[in-house]
């Protein structure tokens, strides 16, 4: 049976990532994004979730955020063993990629629809070892050779 893993940052990423819930339908499912006033009501209504702490490059704890969220992501992908994880980006996703490989997940990517023609630091990670990799403009084939294109998500 499938298990699919639901992850991204907060703000843009997430609701990207909303807008691919649906394919979890009839599957066993879960979300793990950052904390955040604008995504909590739509991650506490989903069934099961888990929130890491919303994570700044460029402030002073930044260190030590990110090794929390690495250790949690760590837990959670032992914990829920997921078939698939789903991403659309950013800060907290890399890890929780990384892990699900290191335990055979499927990794599918996103990336940003805010991205036309050039790849995201994410993007540029995760290209080389997931599964399937999306981008929603057709003109960033010429970025991600071997990237697949169908549209937007929105």
């Amino acid at each position: 049976m499938k298990k699919i893993c639901f992850v991204s940052s907060c703000g843009g990423h997430f609701m990207e990532l909303y807008q691919l819930l649906s394919v979890a339908e009839g599957c066993d499912s879960y979300i793990i994004t950052e904390y955040n006033e604008s995504n909590k009501d739509i991650v506490t209504g989903w069934e099961k979730h888990y929130f890491l702490k919303q994570q700044e490059r460029k402030t002073i704890n930044f260190f030590f955020v990110f090794c929390y969220n690495i250790l949690k992501s760590a837990y959670v992908i032992m914990k829920e063993r997921p078939t698939h994880i789903v991403t659309t980006g950013a800060g907290v996703v890399f890890p929780t990629c990384v892990f699900g490989k290191l335990f055979r997940a499927k990794i599918i990517y996103v990336e940003s629809f805010a991205k036309i023609n050039s790849k995201s630091m994410t993007g540029k990670l995760i290209y080389k070892f997931a599964d399937r990799f999306y981008v929603q403009w057709e003109e960033m084939k010429s970025v991600y050779p071997k990237a697949l294109y169908y549209g937007a998500v929105y």
